[in-house]
């Protein structure tokens, strides 16, 4: 009986431990790991390394597949981050790298429930709610007065890091950045496999 109450308290404290630990971000949580569609997935290569992005059509759906037209179409790759801002977001996605320019195709707004939290991509637009295009913004931090006013349409599941290092522009002058840093490529992360499976 001893060495079973003995075990138990190792048990208990080691458990405590664990607690703790994973209160101040000491141990990964023991919970699986989302497996990601393939298909509803971004591949955003940046020169500092692959961020990659969880789409949600099911929050988003127009948004979403224009998305995925779009990167398909190659239109994302070289882009530059025009507009970056410390502690809110970075934006991206106009071919004139300067806040003006588009695809040329408007999407209808799709606001939802999504939440404007760090790693969260949402859609640029201009005062008129039906007017987001091509351009998008990844949250730099937590942004909740943007909820329910842009239309969320994904996260950043991993390579946030990277998204950090993107050069910030002067605040002064609305987030401009002088040298900006650019996309070097955006591909769905199915047709990266496919691309893979050909080099093999």
């Amino acid at each position: 009986m001893k060495v079973v109450r003995g075990l138990f308290s190792v048990l208990k404290t080691g458990m405590l431990a664990l607690i703790a630990l994973a209160a101040v971000g000491g141990v990964v949580t023991a919970q699986p790991q989302e497996k990601l569609d393939m298909e509803n997935t971004l591949y955003l290569d940046l020169e500092y390394g692959r961020v990659v992005i969880k789409m949600r059509p099911d929050l988003a759906p127009k948004h979403v597949a224009r998305i995925k037209e779009l990167t398909r179409q190659g239109f994302y790759d070289g882009l530059i981050f025009h507009r970056v801002i410390e502690g809110f977001m970075a934006q991206t996605g106009d071919p004139k790298g300067d806040g003006t320019g588009g695809s040329g195709t408007n999407i209808p707004a799709e606001f939802n429930a999504g939440q404007h939290t760090r790693g969260a991509l949402s859609m640029a637009r201009a005062s008129n709610i039906n007017s987001a295009d091509s351009q998008f913004f990844i949250v730099l931090a937590d942004s909740a007065h943007l909820n329910g006013q842009y239309t969320y349409w994904g996260e950043v599941v991993s390579g946030m890091e990277f998204i950090d290092q993107i050069r910030k522009g002067n605040p002064a002058a609305n987030g401009k950045v002088p040298y900006p840093d650019r996309m070097v490529r955006m591909l769905v992360a199915s047709d990266a496999t496919k691309i893979e499976a050909k080099k093999k």
